[in-house]
C-alpha cells in the first residue's frame, strides 16, 4: 500500500512539472510555465491576464514594488505594470466609467503579483494578517485582486484616505472609525463602488479588493514579461 501511495504521488508530480506548474517548498502549485498559461486562455479567453494601463481609460498607475518606496525597501517589479483576469478587468473598467461621472478615477498600486513576490513578502513580514501566506497564496497571485484608492481627475491628486498603503497599524483596517468625516467619505466611496461591481473588501487593508470568483484561477508565478 505504501508503495502504492509512492508511485501514485510521483505520477502525480511528473504530471505537475510536465504540464507547466510546480509544487513550492511551501506545498501549493502555481503555474511558472508561460505554455501552460497560453493553453488556460485557449480553453477559456476569461483567463488572460490584461494590462490594466491599456484596457481602462484614464487610470492611473503608482505601481510602488516597481520602485524602492515599499514594504521590502528594493524593487521586486521590473516594470510598473498592473494586470488583472479579464472578468476583473472588465469589473474594474465600470468603476472607473462610474467615478469618472463624478469627476473620479481609480489610483493602480497593485493588481496581479507573482508568487515569488508573496514569498518574498511573508519571508520578510512573518504576519499573515498584513501579506499573504505562501502556504495558501495571494489573490493577487491569481490575477484577482487590486489594491487601489481614488484621485481627482483633473489634478491627480489622491483624495486623502486613512492612511498610505501597506500601513500595518489598525488605522488601516475599513472599519476603523477615529478619523475625519472626510476620509471616512471617500474611503466609504471607495468601497460603495467597488463592491457594487463585485469586487470584496479585505478586512484589514482599506485598499485591497479581491474580485468574486477568485478561486477559480490558478495561482501564477510568471513575470509581466510572460503575459504579453
Amino acid at each position: 500500500m505504501r508503495f502504492k501511495f509512492i508511485h501514485l504521488f510521483i505520477i502525480f508530480l511528473y504530471a505537475v512539472i510536465c504540464y507547466g506548474q510546480t509544487i513550492t517548498k511551501y506545498g501549493v502549485t502555481v503555474v511558472d510555465d508561460t505554455s501552460f498559461y497560453k493553453k488556460e486562455i485557449e480553453r477559456d479567453s476569461l483567463n488572460k491576464l490584461v494590462d490594466l494601463e491599456k484596457f481602462i481609460p484614464n487610470i492611473k498607475l503608482d505601481i510602488k514594488y516597481a520602485t524602492k518606496d515599499n514594504i521590502v525597501g528594493r524593487k521586486v517589479y521590473d516594470e510598473p505594470k498592473a494586470f488583472l483576469r479579464l472578468p476583473a478587468a472588465y469589473a474594474l473598467k465600470k468603476v472607473q466609467a462610474e467615478l469618472n461621472k463624478k469627476g473620479l478615477g481609480l489610483k493602480i498600486f497593485d493588481a496581479y503579483r507573482p508568487y515569488a513576490v508573496t514569498v518574498l513578502f511573508y519571508e520578510k513580514i512573518k504576519d499573515t494578517d498584513y501579506v499573504a501566506s505562501p502556504w495558501q497564496g495571494s489573490r493577487h497571485n491569481r490575477g484577482c485582486a487590486v489594491d487601489v484608492s481614488i484621485i481627482a481627475l483633473k489634478t491627480g491628486i489622491e483624495l486623502e484616505m486613512p492612511t498610505k498603503i501597506d500601513d500595518f497599524t489598525f488605522k488601516a483596517h475599513p472599519d476603523y472609525q477615529d478619523l475625519s468625516d472626510s476620509v471616512k467619505s471617500n474611503r466609504a466611496l471607495l468601497i460603495k463602488v467597488m463592491k457594487k461591481y463585485g469586487f470584496e473588501q479585505f478586512p484589514t487593508e482599506w485598499w485591497h479588493f479581491d474580485f468574486s470568483g477568485w478561486e477559480n484561477y490558478f495561482l501564477m508565478d510568471l513575470k509581466f514579461d510572460d503575459l504579453e
